[in-house]
């Protein structure tokens, strides 16, 4: 880099104190989640379902605010298949009389509906799931290692494995501080977290691969210093449009997806700080450099220095 090129910011000047603020939310959230839990919702603790089809489409706030006044707490109202089908879900025990309560206290609005049909989930059903869910986590983190190590290196792959588990972690810990709901549309936003972030994470790591490679001089800080520099604003570019549609589903999407454009925003905002002060710190610790990503010599190629000299009478042409 030429002296009267700009100066990248220095990133990983602040590496320490970035690692120390990973280190006590990583424990702060493993703390909170074995302290207080997580607050499974009915998809995992069991319950009724209730399906009801009114005879014009009503307003699902509504819906809410009269169950409530009917004395039912716990419960999860959206639309099924159509606007005029309305599923409930309690989580009390399920048996036809709490149907048929649930029925007659929307009734008494003077609103025309009908029971379709009800159905009781057991907690065994929802500790499988919890089971399931884990495993699926751990099958992801699995399956993104053995890419980006097969991609990359295999210290490109533990530096792009651990910001993912570090970004779940943190946004089950807030789930727990909280005690926010945590359904299958959370378990399914962990999800996209994890490819979001690993999709940032590998466009800073293609980078530094590619600038180990190509910069002659300069210690790996200052390489990894300049990959940043140089994909900083597609990050925030691509974190700020994200965001603006998750602030838009979190107001405006409804109860039904209200947690899941949260753990989403949680996850996009704690994804962008990772895929650079933990991703990138990672590599400075493990040590990478140029000689982990040469690009491995041709079997058979000669060295341009090695060539032999071209004969006499071609010299003459």
């Amino acid at each position: 880099m030429s002296d009267d090129q700009k100066q990248p910011f220095d990133f990983m000047g602040f590496r320490k104190i970035a690692s120390v603020i990973s280190i006590l939310l990583v424990v702060a959230s493993i703390a909170l989640l074995g302290i207080r839990g997580l607050n499974y919702g009915m998809d995992f603790t069991g319950g009724t379902s209730v399906e009801l089809e009114y005879a014009e489409a009503p307003q699902l706030g509504q819906v809410r605010s009269t169950l409530r006044e009917a004395g039912f707490d716990e419960f999860v109202v959206q639309n099924f298949g159509a606007d005029t089908i309305v599923l409930v879900r309690l989580s009390e025990a399920g048996n036809d009389q709490l149907a048929q309560e649930v029925t007659s206290s929307l009734s008494a609005t003077g609103d025309n509906l009908k029971l379709i049909g009800s159905e009781f989930v057991g907690s065994q059903v929802g500790d499988e799931l919890k089971e399931e869910s884990g495993l699926g986590l751990l099958i992801a983190l699995a399956v993104v290692l053995v890419y980006v190590g097969m991609r990359f290196q295999f210290k490109f792959g533990i530096a792009s494995v651990v910001p993912l588990a570090h970004d779940v972690i943190i946004i089950l810990g807030i789930f727990a501080l909280f005690q926010w709901t945590f359904d299958l549309t959370v378990l399914a936003a962990l999800l996209a977290v994890i490819g979001y972030s690993l999709n940032d994470t590998i466009v800073v790591a293609d980078r530094i691969r590619e600038n180990f490679r190509k910069m002659r001089v300069g210690e790996p800080w200052d390489i990894i210093n300049e990959s940043i520099h140089q994909t900083i604003a597609r990050t925030i570019n691509t974190s700020g449009t994200t965001l603006v549609v998750l602030l838009a589903l979190y107001f405006l999407g409804g109860e039904a997806i209200n947690k899941f454009a949260l753990a989403l925003i949680i996850g996009v905002v704690v994804g962008t700080y990772s895929s650079i002060y933990v991703s990138a710190n990672l590599l400075m610790v493990m040590g990478v450099s140029r000689e982990d990503l040469m690009v491995p010599a041709k079997e058979g190629a000669v060295d341009a220095e090695e060539e032999e000299p071209p004969p006499e009478w071609l010299d003459r042409m």
